[in-house]
């Protein structure tokens, strides 16, 4: 077998004594294939290892690099046999590997691996090394192969695994070997699972840690389900890009391009190619390892303030993209008035939003940020679609408000339903914007009410799918149904003073029926008569049976 990883891996497992897996079951490693399910189960077991379900969350810096060097590891291994076998030796094909890895960064072209792991510290280096110095191992080994792969940099360097606080281990070497030995019960290489099912499994452990995280989850995670739906309203075109300038872990981002590969079977050489920003470093790793996982290696992910500097430009404006998907923090109140006034990328021409909320600054961001045929869906707070409506004094987000509504860059508006989010209980919105809207729908505004389209989850409630297929079918066809859309007229919203909420034009609530006076006094009078004759009955019983009723 050339390189011998496999049959030197049980060798050094048993001089370990670390083997606690059948021999058979090891072997037979190379050609399972894992279905979402089982992947999943698997990579909760691996994160609860740690410190159980409770504490898991709090370790996902830990877990989440681990699981993606693996994926790494065990992709190298299967590409390398591949290149033993033509080449009809380990050691040539090593070092040929090796050479042109080196070539390839030297001349920055693509390398006949995906990625390069040295021998030294491949994945079952670090399953069979001694407990002591465990960690400090891991560590060593993932910034090597760091800084061995260019492209990964910001990534497998998040965490120190020998890291101390207050002179103490976070993660000890016993719970660090229990969790690695977990970890390598599968495979991950190219014929065990695809990128799919590797990202659908990768985002469900997201979830998991976003559940147990509270407040700071929503941060790095929207709600699977919101994403499909703004995927399939996205729905790409081939050859285009696609934009989040508050990208989190990258699931908003890659969605809509797997809706693109489902509906382009054999095209993934067309699909959109991906661009993201991230302000916070552990995030910005995290959709990194995503976007390897799903094997979308032409992904731009930088990491920065977006809303102050911008890392996607051209000649000192923002670069601009066919669509544009987002989820910025709810109302984030540390933009003032000089994030504003200072911008040299001329964004924020519409107006300064409030200080207490960035919600329309980002609306701005993000309208700069689209073609002149572009598209984008942002998901915000409600309130942002109606703060200021109604009211005499004056209102920043209701101002700017207006004058996207009424140079109608708003295609429609999508209440979702409440207890969706992670870090709220607060329904949000979806706000569709549109460069280039259709003739027919000129002056025209889809607000579409999906309040109702839930199932009840724990802790969260779950959008379904029949709301998803309702919600993109009224968007298609530009539809108003009962209890679910209307098409409004610009006049509509002016009279409205710009609201755009969609439960002030469109009412989910079962229709109350009012009678008429005459009818309830007439039904009043039926029953009194009926009870004077039941008294009546009741006395005449009552005498027979010489009783009587005490006044």
């Amino acid at each position: 077998m050339p390189r011998g990883t496999r049959k030197n891996s049980k060798k050094q497992a048993e001089e370990n004594g670390s083997l606690d897996l059948p021999l058979l079951q090891l072997a037979n490693q190379a050609d399972e294939r894992l279905d979402i399910p089982a992947m999943e189960q698997w990579l909760w077991d691996a994160a609860c290892k740690i410190r159980g379900s409770t504490d898991a969350p709090k370790f996902k810096d830990f877990i989440l690099p681990l699981i993606f060097y693996k994926r790494l590891s065990d992709v190298f291994d299967d590409e390398y046999e591949k290149c033993a076998e033509k080449f009809g030796g380990g050691d040539l094909a090593r070092a040929f590997i090796e050479a042109d890895h080196k070539d390839a960064i030297k001349n920055n072209r693509q390398p006949i691996v995906r990625y390069y792991v040295p021998h030294e510290y491949r994945w079952d280096a670090i399953r069979f090394h001694p407990k002591d110095g465990l960690g400090e191992f891991i560590t060593t080994a993932m910034r090597e192969v760091a800084k061995r792969n260019p492209g990964l940099s910001g990534t497998l360097t998040l965490k120190d695994y020998n890291e101390k606080q207050s002179n103490q281990r976070v993660l000890d070497n016993d719970p660090l070997k229990d969790l690695i030995e977990v970890i390598s019960r599968h495979r991950l290489g190219l014929k065990n699972t695809n990128a799919d099912v590797l990202g659908e499994a990768y985002e469900y452990l997201l979830r998991k840690f976003a559940e147990g995280q509270g407040q700071s989850a929503g941060e790095f995670l929207t709600p699977s389900e919101v994403g499909w739906l703004i995927a399939e309203i996205i729905d790409p075109e081939p050859y285009t890009k696609i934009y989040d300038p508050t990208c989190g872990s990258g699931r908003l981002l890659t969605k809509p391009r797997l809706v693109f590969n489902r509906k382009h079977p054999g095209e993934e050489s067309k699909a959109p190619r991906l661009f993201g920003q991230e302000l916070n470093p552990t995030t910005f790793a995290i959709a990194k390892m995503n976007m390897f996982l799903q094997d979308f290696t032409d992904t731009q992910i930088e990491i920065g303030d977006t809303f102050r500097q911008p890392k996607f430009t051209v000649d000192k404006k923002v670069m601009r993209f066919d669509y544009v998907v987002a989820n910025p923090m709810w109302n984030q109140d540390n933009y003032g008035a000089d994030a504003y006034e200072e911008d040299s990328f001329e964004r924020f021409k519409d107006g300064i939003a409030s200080k207490s909320s960035a919600d329309w600054g980002w609306v701005q961001h993000i309208w700069a940020s689209l073609k002149d045929n572009g598209r984008a869906a942002v998901v915000l707070d409600t309130g942002a679609v109606s703060r200021g409506s109604g009211s005499q004094n004056k209102n920043q987000e209701r101002d700017i408000r207006k004058v996207f509504v009424e140079r109608d860059r708003v295609e429609g508006v999508i209440l979702l339903p409440e207890n969706l989010f992670y870090n709220t209980t607060a329904p949000g919105v979806v706000i569709l914007l549109n460069r280039l809207k259709p003739l027919n729908r000129k002056g025209e505004f889809l607000l579409i009410n999906a309040a109702d389209y839930f199932v009840k989850g724990d802790p969260k409630n779950i959008l379904t799918q029949e709301g998803i297929k309702a919600v993109d079918e009224v968007y298609r066809n530009w539809e108003t149904r009962e209890k679910l859309s209307k098409v409004v007229k610009l006049e509509e919203l002016r009279e409205a003073d710009y609201n755009l909420s969609p439960s002030q034009f469109v009412d989910v609530s079962d229709k109350v029926v009012h009678r008429s006076i005459e009818d309830i006094l007439t039904d009043l009078a039926i029953a009194r008569q009926e009870r004077q004759w039941a008294d009546k009955d009741l006395d005449e019983v009552l005498a027979k049976l010489n009783l009587s009723v005490k006044e």
